[in-house]
């Protein structure tokens, strides 16, 4: 059912890098963004709680939000969540720490969804690997859950540092086909027990920089105003995002209508991150989206959009997001997609 590979935890150095973000970039005056010093790793900072007894509190990793520290002590779990059309609505999407979107054979997009600080009962609809979710799911460490896949795709993922959760190895009642849903888009996981049978593994290390509810404020960043995002991976596939300024959050359509996840709420993130990448075809018809080297990229959060740059150096690595001056470009506290969008497609943004 899982591989396991050996991991080693850097949680609280992240967490103190994190802290230490978030006071400094608080204190960043109008005329731009100011370098962030590594701190020393010290000890989770303490809080009293209603009960008067101190309780330690940190961020959330993979979310810069405010959280108990002790609640962020588990691994992520990162998922290949199906979005063909009988796959809609999915399960637990809204919940996700991070959502990556990529394109795949047929011109169609799957997701590689990521969750830590808040984990359903159970997600899906799950589906086989590609041979970029090595590239994507490996700096998040933790567990990686997927249906299966062609030989040579398990293979680069097993290979990984992740343990591997695959439906087509399980024999331990982790997966249960939906009988309400045509196969193959019927496999769902039990993301709860998952956690509960890897919770000896360490919480995934912090991927982004995070400012406040309005980071792109800045001058410095050139932020335009934007009311809307439109994505074109193919034919078949093109999202978009319109600006709820009421709710401060993105809401998601695809080919034209909402996108809504299986409570009925809209599909929605605080940060969406465009980034146009290559498509590398040596596996015949399944492309592989080409993540580590460097392209352009786009953070949009708070009504606003700055244009920038992306880098990734390595499998483990995480993505780095750079605006046009140099600068780090920051995230809001919350949720974020990220779109790998081929240079064949498109990227526009409305004001």
């Amino acid at each position: 059912m899982a591989r396991r590979r050996g991991s080693a935890g850097r949680w609280q150095a992240h967490l103190v890098l994190l802290a230490a973000s978030a006071l400094l970039l608080a204190a960043c005056s109008a005329e731009g963004p100011q370098p962030v010093a590594t701190p020393t790793p010290t000890a989770p900072a303490r809080a009293v709680g209603e009960s008067g007894v101190p309780a330690a509190v940190a961020f959330a990793p993979l979310r810069g939000t405010r959280a108990d520290w002790a609640a962020m002590q588990h691994p992520s779990l990162a998922a290949k969540i199906d979005n063909h059309e009988e796959a809609r609505p999915q399960i637990g999407l809204n919940r996700a720490d991070i959502v990556f979107e990529e394109f795949v054979e047929g011109g169609l997009t799957r997701y590689l969804a990521v969750w830590h600080s808040d984990i359903p009962a159970q997600i899906g609809p799950v589906r086989s690997i590609r041979p970029m979710d090595p590239d994507i799911a490996t700096p998040f460490g933790g567990i990686i859950a997927y249906s299966g896949g062609q030989e040579q795709f398990v293979e680069m993922m097993q290979a990984t540092p992740l343990v591997n959760v695959v439906f087509d190895f399980d024999d331990t009642g982790l997966f249960t086909r939906a009988d309400e849903r045509p196969g193959p888009h019927d496999v769902i996981l039990d993301a709860t027990e998952v956690l509960a049978r890897n919770a000896e593994l360490p919480p995934p290390a912090v991927q982004f920089a995070y400012g406040g509810t309005d980071p792109l404020s800045a001058p410095a960043f050139a932020a335009k105003p934007t009311s809307g995002i439109s994505q074109v991976f193919s034919d078949e596939r093109y999202p978009s995002w319109s600006w709820d300024a009421a709710a401060s959050v993105w809401l998601r359509s695809q080919e034209g209508a909402p996108d809504f996840d299986d409570t009925g709420a809209q599909v929605q993130a605080v940060n969406v991150v465009t980034l146009r990448v290559d498509i590398d075809w040596r596996y015949g018809e399944v492309p592989k989206t080409v993540l580590v080297g460097r392209g352009e990229a786009w953070v949009s959060v708070g009504g606003r959009t700055a244009h920038g740059t992306w880098s990734k150096s390595a499998q483990a690595a995480p993505i780095v997001l750079t605006s046009d001056g140099g600068d780090p470009l920051l995230l809001a506290p919350g949720n974020t997609w990220i779109e790998l969008v081929p240079t064949t497609g498109s990227v526009s943004f409305a004001p």
